[in-house]
Parts: C-alpha cells; structure tokens; sequence
C-alpha cells in the first residue's frame, strides 16, 4: 500500500477539491490528481465524484475516509510532539463556522498573535459545522447553541441577545425596548424554521403565549433586514449581526430570555494540538466572565 497515494486520497475527501487538497499539501495538483489515480486503478475503485468545482466522496470513498482521518490525525498529533519546542511562527489550521460575525473577531485576534498562521475557513449553518468537525474536514467548529457530543470539546465563545428589526417609520421605532407581549398580533418577517435565532424566538414567544403573524420566513439575516426596513414587518436578528444601517432601528426585546450561546469547538481527542491550543487559549482571553473556569 502507497502511503503517498493514501495521503494524497485522504486530502482531497478533506477539502473537497483536488486544487485545494494540492495547496493542502504542498504539491501539484497534477501529483494529487496521478495519486489518487493510481490509488483507484490499483484497486479498481471509484474513490471520488469529479464536478467542475468539487470532488464528492463515494460510499466507497466515504468507507475508506473513515479509516484515513484517523490515520493522519495521529501522523498530525506525531509531528505536533515533535515541534514542541519551536515557537509557533507557521502552519495552517481549518475552521468551519456558522456565523462570521462570531468567527472573525476571533481571527482578528488570531491574526495579530500568530502572523504566520494561515486560516481556511468555511461558513454554513450549524449542521454542516458540525460534519466538518467531525469528518475533520475542520479542525475548529464555532457554532451557536451547540449540542454536547461526548467526542466534542466544546467552550464558551461569545453570548449574544436576539433584538426586534423595525424601519424607523414603524409605530414601534420609537421605544428604547419591546416587551415580547407588545410582538403578539404584529407582523413580521423572521428566518427559516430551522434556524437557531428563529427556534429560540419561538421558544420564548411559546413560553408567554405570544402569536405573532408571519408575513415571510427568510433565508438569510440580510433578506430580514431588507423586508423589515421596506416596512413589510419586523424582524429579528442576533445582536452580534445588527450591523450600521440607517433605515432600521435594532431594538431589545425583553420579557424572556432571548440569549445565545456561541461556542468554540473541537474534537476532544485533538484539543491539545498546538494550532487548536493557540486558537482556544486566543477564545479564553474574551470568555463572557461568567463562563470563564
């Protein structure tokens, strides 16, 4: 069995592209491409499902990834042990997140620590984050209201508050807070029924009996905010994605508890890599106080 062939295999189900698995490891694509070739041939399997701009595993491939992730995991861990005692001035570490106005302040940060560290990030809705950790397609998850899973480290990153999103000709524009009673009966524009901000809104208006009147469910906190400040209703956003716009005012709503919890998180087993490390002890220093240890 070729080690390289295998290496070469395991980058691509990672990445998802032969051209990132080659920038991945530092080759050319050419080289990945001939690799997994062989890899196939050798053993007459299809591994991949080439597209235009991606490579999707098999059943035969996914098979096979379950067995490499692991593999080069440990080579991972080996070489980490290894560089124990340089300065962390290089490397590269994946992060997959489901909101970039959590990720990138962490980022900032990141950036202004290690200057030599090179980030890949994707973004995507709590589901996908979590496929991408646990597939190790990402070695750093930020995902709100995450779910404990035994083989997930998960800390505390960031809490935010849900707010009411109303144009400024609104009768309701004018208050400095909204009680939850005051949404009942009011039309609005809100997100998809599966996303988290929308569950949470849902769950305290259920709790006090409030009903408001759905005109639109939408896809995105841009197209909310769009709907809210063309007055066809009221929104709601996280307090994190508020943003500066002139046309809206971002109101708290009080009378329940509109709170969501942002955390940071990685497979249990890698959280003492160095590059996972430097990342969570970089989330650390801006813990909520409350939830620091």
């Amino acid at each position: 069995m070729n080690l390289f062939q295998l290496r070469a295999f395991d980058a691509v189900s990672r990445e998802g592209s032969f051209t990132r698995a080659a920038k991945r490891l530092s080759i050319s694509q050419p080289a990945v491409t001939g690799h997994v070739k062989a890899l196939e041939e050798r053993y007459d399997l299809v591994l991949f499902r080439r597209t235009a701009r991606s490579a999707e595993l098999t059943p035969q491939g996914e098979a096979l990834a379950a067995l490499t992730r692991p593999l080069f995991g440990l080579v991972e861990q080996a070489e980490d042990l290894l560089l124990a005692n340089r300065a962390l001035v290089t490397g590269r570490i994946e992060i997959a997140a489901d909101s970039p106005h959590v990720v990138m302040p962490l980022l900032a940060r990141l950036r202004a620590r290690h200057p030599g560290i090179t980030v890949s990030l994707s973004l995507g809705n709590a589901a996908e984050t979590y496929e991408a950790l646990l597939t190790e397609r990402a070695s750093i998850g930020v995902v709100t209201e995450a779910e404990p899973r035994e083989e997930l480290h998960l800390e505390v990153l960031a809490v935010s508050e849900i707010r009411a999103v109303l144009a400024r000709s609104h009768p309701l524009a004018g208050r400095a807070a909204l009680d939850l009673a005051a949404l009942d009966g009011q039309a609005m524009v809100l997100r998809e029924p599966t996303s988290v901000t929308r569950r949470t809104f849902d769950r305290a208006c259920r709790s006090r009996g409030v009903e408001p009147l759905v005109l639109m469910e939408l896809d995105s906190r841009e197209a909310v905010i769009e709907a809210a400040a063309a007055g066809i209703g009221i929104g709601i956003v996280s307090s994190l994605e508020c943003g500066e716009d002139g046309r809206i005012r971002a109101i708290p709503i009080t009378g329940a508890d509109l709170s969501n919890r942002h955390a940071i998180a990685c497979l249990a087993r890698r959280r003492s890599l160095r590059l996972i490390r430097a990342v969570l002890d970089l989330a650390a220093e801006t813990r909520p106080v409350g939830d620091r240890p």
